[in-house]
């Protein structure tokens, strides 16, 4: 698989002009000129792409669509693509993200399977700030706030329009909501070697762990770690009550507490009571 470090490199391979900047890159989709298929590669810096009438050919029954697509490192992406698109893309090094973590949101990390499908009306605002990002776009760093400012602005409006994507089909995103606190649920019902993590059940469900954390969010209103820290108290609670065979210390291994002392900590946050403490109450009531 191929891994590429920087702009130029994969710029060069997939036919895209030569970039005026090694941490911020913009430019317009020229299909004619460009590769359209791909084995599978991975880039080391971000790539928001936005492509209209854009069809897709390694997906089952294909159909042109307008949306905003990610790539993020580590990802691996290949492509099969007809060339009747058109769009445009910014590349983001991972350095001036980290340098302007305020500017960037965790969607970014969303993953190039997640698409956000665009509508008219959001596709011309989008290709309004583009526009002026492009006039800004130049190599001797005259403008740079203002690009930069602009960015801030681009990724702004993908926000807003997820979270109108998240309203637009409910359907789609309960499923998803509904999988994930089924895969909660039955964690603690197989054998397990650590505590439940969004991570874990991101990959389950084969998304991105932002992705899905948003999503839970958006429509639980609570974090999908809030979620999951509820359930780890609620076994807790469960095997505190019922397992009188087991010291806390060895509860909090059966839950995937690494450490003793964490799992008193994690408990007594939640419940304002040690697990020890816990105990003692519930014995008072019986």
């Amino acid at each position: 698989m191929k891994l590429f470090k920087d702009f130029t490199s994969f710029n060069e391979y997939v036919g895209l002009p030569k970039p005026l900047d090694s941490n911020l890159d913009i430019g317009y989709y020229d299909p004619k000129i460009m590769r359209l298929q791909s084995e599978p590669v991975m880039v080391d810096f971000y790539r928001i792409s936005i492509k209209a009438n854009f069809t897709d050919k390694s997906v089952p029954n294909p159909k042109p669509i307008t949306a905003v697509f990610f790539n993020s490192p580590e990802r691996a992406n290949g492509w099969d693509i007809e060339p009747t698109y058109n769009g445009m893309y910014v590349q983001l090094s991972k350095t001036l993200i980290e340098e302007n973590r305020f500017l960037f949101k965790h969607y970014l990390d969303y993953g190039e399977h997640e698409a956000l499908i665009l509508t008219e009306k959001e596709e011309l605002e989008i290709r309004t700030i583009f526009n002026l990002m492009f006039q800004y776009y130049d190599s001797k760093h005259e403008h740079f706030e203002i690009l930069l400012s602009y960015v801030h602005v681009l990724i702004s409006l993908v926000e807003a329009f997820y979270k109108r994507q998240f309203d637009t089909n409910p359907k789609q995103y309960n499923r998803i909501l509904s999988d994930f606190q089924q895969l909660l649920n039955e964690y603690y019902d197989q054998p397990i070697k650590q505590l439940p993590t969004v991570y874990y059940f991101a990959n389950q469900l084969k998304l991105t762990p932002n992705y899905l954390g948003d999503i839970i969010k958006h429509f639980s209103g609570k974090s999908a770690l809030e979620t999951i820290h509820e359930v780890i108290i609620k076994k807790a609670k469960e095997l505190l009550e019922g397992r009188t065979d087991l010291n806390n210390t060895e509860i909090g291994y059966e839950l995937g507490f690494e450490y003793p002392n964490y799992f008193a900590k994690f408990f007594k946050k939640h419940l304002n009571l040690t697990p020890k403490e816990y105990r003692k109450s519930v014995r008072k009531v019986k």
